[in-house]
């Protein structure tokens, strides 16, 4: 897969809106359809479930631990954790994207009778985003910091031209920048790799 096919892979949760109605999960794609969220829909779940991982560690964590019974069957269990990451955060039907085009959420407030008390709260619930460069984001980063091409920075680190693109897509949304110019005044900034 290249860059190209994997970004307008990702583009099917860009400008998404998840809600429930009926006890299902529902989504309303950016082109206006809507229908129900199906275990077969893999792009959109292993996507999602990526991004839960991802940015909000705890909330995956505390998921992969609530669905283990039924990890041997991968394609359920990243279902089922997305559709209680759906349920906790998404739910209502509005007009402001649940997945905006930064690839950050955006949560809503769920009438929850839990809301405040429940042992997810702030977990599952409202989770907390993980803002901190993973080890792999920081190694790529720092050699875009010094100037290298992508195609420079895959050969030293023996990467794809994709996980190159994922790194720094990931990195841009933790710290909240959207360019290498932002990226770079950002990093000397804060002395990210002084």
């Amino acid at each position: 897969m290249s860059v190209n096919d994997n970004i307008t892979k990702n583009r099917v949760l860009t400008n998404a809106e998840f809600f429930t109605y009926e006890n299902e999960v529902w989504i309303r794609t950016a082109d206006g359809s809507m229908r129900v969220l199906r275990e077969t829909d893999y792009d959109i779940v292993n996507e999602l479930s990526e991004r839960i991982s991802t940015f909000y560690p705890k909330a995956f964590e505390a998921l992969s631990t609530e669905y283990k019974g039924c990890s041997l069957n991968r394609s359920y269990y990243l279902y089922r954790i997305v559709c209680r990451f759906i349920r906790c955060n998404f739910a209502a039907l509005d007009s402001i994207p649940d997945i905006g085009p930064n690839h950050l959420c955006t949560f809503e407030h769920i009438n929850c009778p839990l809301r405040g008390e429940g042992k997810f709260d702030h977990i599952i619930c409202r989770p907390e985003f993980d803002h901190q460069l993973s080890p792999a984001e920081k190694r790529v980063m720092a050699l875009v910091y010094e100037g290298l091409t992508k195609e420079e920075i895959g050969e030293r680190l023996r990467l794809s031209p994709l996980t190159i693109h994922t790194h720094v897509r990931n990195a841009y949304a933790r710290l909240g920048i959207h360019s290498k110019g932002e990226f770079i005044k950002y990093a000397a900034q804060h002395h990210l790799f002084t």
